[in-house]
């Protein structure tokens, strides 16, 4: 089993918000498998929504309503990858930390 400061940070929030957790020394085990895909979907959004936003912004016929509502897309797309980020941070670090130990 892992270490505490070895839980991986979870691609979604759970009650209230607050962050999720796995602990498993199997990175090919269903939990794992199923945070890499919907890392992957949350990475894909966050390109897809900054291809919009280029076009909103080069296009001078984009309204107030519909650059806000972009924005809200964007927001909770940072906010996913931000996490993603934050999570293979963490677990970079602590691949590096064990393998330099040998």
């Amino acid at each position: 089993m892992t270490t505490p400061d070895e839980l991986r940070l979870l691609p979604w929030s759970g009650p209230g918000g607050k962050p999720c957790y796995l602990s498993t020394d199997d990175p090919d085990g269903y939990m794992s498998r199923l945070a890499d895909s919907i890392e992957e979907v949350q990475l894909n959004t966050a390109s897809d929504l900054l291809d919009e936003a280029s076009e909103a912004l080069d296009n001078q016929g984009t309204s107030l309503d519909d650059m806000r509502c972009l924005v809200k897309e964007l927001t909770g797309a940072l906010r996913d990858v931000y996490r993603v980020a934050t999570s293979r941070g963490h677990l970079r670090a602590t691949s590096d930390l064990s393998e330099s130990t040998y």
